[in-house]
């Protein structure tokens, strides 16, 4: 019977990190396979599942028991697999699925992307351009259109799952309006509008962004009477009036679009405007791994970084904002709860 390890000693312990490209590699196997899907709640054979999967069943026992090691899976004392709390997340039909992000976060180009880390942190530039010839959303959208569909896919189950967070943890009453920038799909501010149902709100991102929005945002949608969905780039203005503005995500370019985007919504809101920054962070945070992962992964496709608290405080400080408390949303997203100073 295979079950996840407890520590191993320090020599060993490398190896298995030396190795964890195999993990990865295991984790999106079993995603594209299906096979979290074709679990149910009981135990099933190897041959059962293989059938199920159309696959061949040793290696698919190789497999599971690789991912077993790991808690991603469990093995009986019989050779049946079961379902644990980390494998049902594989499940397409979970409502917190992980699939997407899984898929996401293991597409061919990061196994382009990652042999070139170290070049990555000799020059402080992303490795994409180099590899493919042009940025990495250009690339995506007209090289890999799969892995464009896969990025998608995974960005609006991430959004969805912490809009939900998101809209539990803010306090808004006594506030008339909010605006989501950079909002994406506008999955937070539509949160936000079943929260507080007599709250206008507004949704601003990209052209091609904002054409995809929820539909309830749109003509005809349940919220499109107290929603506006206004197409722009935030980096250049920001043509939306609120009481609040919710910053999510975004604040991971280049030091300088970063103050742009930040004096332009300090300046759309005017004094006493309540702005709250919402980001990963990669200090004082339980999800130290996964956002540090992350950050390695934003140098090389875009050459962006996720913030540490002293150096998002810094950001927010130097654009003239004023914060009132910085403060964990879920294990891995922070808000700082800022105003424009009168």
């Amino acid at each position: 019977m295979t079950t996840a390890q407890s520590a191993p000693p320090p020599s060993m312990r490398l190896r298995e990190l030396a190795f964890g490209a195999a993990c990865a590699a295991a984790l999106r196997a079993a995603a594209r396979l299906g096979v979290a899907d074709a679990l149910g709640d009981s135990p099933m054979a190897v041959d059962d599942l293989a059938a199920a999967v159309k696959t061949e069943a040793r290696p698919l026992r190789r497999l599971l028991r690789a991912l077993s090691c790991y808690g991603v899976f469990a093995e009986g004392p019989d050779g049946t697999f079961a379902h644990t709390d980390v494998s049902r997340l594989l499940r397409e039909d979970d409502p917190n699925s992980l699939r997407a992000i899984t898929l996401w976060c293991t597409e061919p180009w990061t196994w382009d992307a990652w042999p070139m880390l170290d070049e990555a942190v000799r020059t402080g530039h992303n490795v994409v351009e180099d590899l493919y010839g042009k940025e990495f959303f250009p690339y995506l959208n007209e090289d890999a259109p799969e892995s464009a569909d896969v990025f998608n896919r995974a960005m609006t189950t991430s959004s969805v799952q912490s809009a939900r967070d998101v809209a539990e943890f803010l306090d808004l009453t006594g506030s008339s309006s909010v605006a989501d920038i950079g909002g994406g799909q506008g999955h937070v501010v539509a949160s936000l509008l079943d929260k507080y149902p007599s709250m206008q709100g507004a949704l601003l991102d990209l052209p091609r962004v904002v054409e995809n929005a929820v539909p309830r945002l749109l003509a005809g949608g349940d919220l499109a009477g107290r929603a506006r969905v206004v197409p722009g780039d935030v980096r250049t203005a920001v043509p939306v009036k609120a009481d609040v503005y919710v910053i999510k995500n975004i604040l991971e370019w280049d030091d300088e679009s970063t103050a742009r985007t930040l004096r332009n919504v300090r300046e759309a809101g005017g004094p006493g405007t309540r702005v709250v920054v919402i980001e990963n962070l990669v200090d004082d945070s339980p999800s130290m791994r996964f956002s540090t992962a992350m950050d390695l992964l934003l140098l090389l496709n875009v050459g962006g970084a996720k913030h540490t608290t002293r150096s998002m405080v810094d950001r927010l400080t130097e654009a003239g904002l004023v914060i009132d408390d910085i403060s964990p949303v879920n294990p891995y997203l922070h808000a700082f709860d800022c105003h424009v100073p009168g």
